[in-house]
């Protein structure tokens, strides 16, 4: 008997060593954040700010002066920038470092990362109580800085920072997709820009600007080259599409209802516009506005907040200056299939804050995330691009007024396009909405976008697209994406999906355990049969 208990305690060793890697992915046991009574400006505290920026140094510094500014505010709190040039990779640090307790204090990031950020416990610090305190909250007392009041938060961008049912973050910027339209080209094919976009007019004007001559050059350009219609975000194009036709995208419960009927009728279409070239994409061609600018497309899509890269007098392109044509760009928003009840996406970065030991290095992380909603940097930050301000308190500044209002003065600071996107999507924040945010809700955007992206490479390898293609294109994105699993689908079915990596883990441990248990009692039973011999 004394032999077989090094086994069993090796077994109990194997068992204690898995079991912490159920507890990983999150704050340990860390408690939930309480808002402490007072700030103590007495003691010394650094934090993190991860930030994302496209190598804008206007936006960087935009950052630094903010940063400078909240320090000579509250000289005991030291604020340590990281900058970024994707969302995508400040999400995966972030994933990374939720298991080892190292997360910034505070991050530019989307819902959509929040709602996988939660899923360790008392992680990211839910804000509502920040929000409400008399002396810190929105607006408070104690604030050193001319905070807006929660009253002067824009409701619909402050709600998009509701997942599950908390206020996770608070919004930063915000932006929507806009259509910048070659004018001059439409018009010189006889067609009179309408009032509204609708996606048959894109279409028809798409296909029609496809005709060449006898030299191959296309007749509205005399250019080789010609892709009239470029779609930026594919995964918006097609959620956008799903919302205005009133078919289903995902619930609030993280039931998906992309794979449907509509899905395939959208699909099916945009592959007949792809089988003549006159559509595609960012991911298949390249940036929309390189297109637009060299008088090589007519509808480029994209975020207002790209429109510094739009037009002849664009501030940004990556093309030779000597390619860019003389054309009027029109600012439009995004073509609609019933033009009397438009839908368009809101987008943007918001800011969240994680939990950390100490509740005072969490006060100041709250202190350092409402300075960033300061007339001072929403307004600076604003003017870079085609971004608007979160605030009521910015948005009506005379400061923002006199901005909005000397449109066209120059093609840098008051750009006439940049300028028209920030006001399309002031005038149309009524007909904005989010998609429902979720742990797994950011695979599933991506295969939105990807579906239209597969149907265009297989129309142009010559693939037949029809409903079988589509059936196992369906099937095809579900498994790439891990979707239909654990998650409601079209059909109403609701399956158990993958359990995380901590708790396979954990049951792998397990049952390594009693294999070696069972191991054990085995040769036990061997070794006494041949003493009995």
């Amino acid at each position: 008997m004394m032999k077989r208990i090094p086994l069993l305690a090796l077994a109990a060793l194997m068992l204690f060593a898995v079991l912490p890697l159920a507890a990983c992915h999150g704050s340990a046991g860390m408690a939930e954040f309480a808002v402490p009574g007072e700030f103590d400006t007495s003691k010394d505290i650094e934090i993190t700010f991860w930030a994302k920026n496209d190598t804008n140094i206007t936006q960087v510094n935009i950052y630094k002066k903010a940063i400078s500014d909240f320090e000579a505010a509250y000289p005991n709190i030291r604020v340590n920038l990281r900058l970024y040039t994707d969302y995508g990779k400040i999400y995966n640090d972030v994933i990374t470092n939720i298991s080892t307790g190292t997360t910034p204090n505070v991050c530019i990031t989307y819902p959509d990362h929040i709602a996988t950020y939660i899923t360790g416990q008392n992680v990211v610090v839910p804000l509502e109580e920040l929000m409400a305190d008399e002396r810190y909250g929105l607006g408070g007392s104690e604030l050193r800085f001319d905070a807006p009041t929660k009253e002067e938060m824009i409701p619909k961008f402050l709600s998009e920072g509701v997942v599950s049912g908390r206020q996770y973050a608070l919004p930063f910027m915000r932006s929507t997709e806009a259509c910048y339209v070659n004018k001059t080209m439409l018009e010189s094919m006889g067609y009179e820009l309408p009032e509204k976009l609708t996606w048959d007019f894109i279409w028809e004007v798409s296909d029609a600007a496809m005709e060449q001559d006898a030299d191959g050059n296309f007749k509205v350009n005399g250019q080789k080259v010609m892709i009239p219609f470029i779609y930026k975000s594919t995964d918006n194009m097609m959620i956008q599409m799903l919302r205005q036709k009133g078919a289903g995208y995902s619930d609030d419960d993280g039931g998906i209802l992309l794979f449907n009927d509509t899905t395939k009728e959208l699909l099916l279409e945009i592959s007949k516009h792809a089988e003549k070239r006159s559509f595609s994409t960012f991911k298949i061609s390249s940036y929309p506005g390189n297109f637009l600018n060299a008088g090589q497309c007519i509808f480029a899509i994209d975020s207002t907040a790209g429109a510094t890269w739009m037009g002849t007098e664009a501030n940004h392109h990556d093309i030779a200056a000597d390619k860019i044509i003389d054309f009027e760009t029109a600012v439009m928003p995004i073509p609609q299939f019933d033009p009397d009840s438009p839908q368009m996406i809101s987008q943007g970065p918001s800011v969240c804050i994680f939990n950390k030991r100490d509740p005072q290095e969490v006060l100041a992380s709250w202190l350092f995330t409402q300075f960033l909603l300061t007339n001072d940097v929403q307004i600076s930050y604003s003017e870079t691009e085609g971004y608007v301000p979160v605030t009521t308190k910015a948005q009506d500044s005379a400061e923002y007024a006199d901005y909005l209002a000397r449109a066209g003065e120059d093609s840098d600071l008051h750009y006439s396009v940049k300028i028209e996107a920030a006001k399309l999507l002031i005038d149309n924040v009524g007909d904005t909405f989010i998609t429902p945010v979720w742990s797994g809700s950011a695979s599933l955007r991506d295969a939105a976008g990807s579906l239209i992206e597969s149907v265009v490479k297989s129309v142009r390898r010559r693939e037949k697209v029809d409903d079988a293609y589509l059936e196992k294109l369906f099937s095809d994105t579900a498994s790439l994406y891990r979707l239909g699993q654990g998650m409601q689908t079209a059909g109403g079915k609701k399956e158990l999906g993958p359990l995380p990596g901590t708790a396979r883990a954990l049951i792998i441990g397990l049952a390594a355990v009693w294999v070696l248990l069972g191991a054990g009692a085995v040769y036990g039973l061997v070794k006494a049969r041949k003493n009995e011999k």
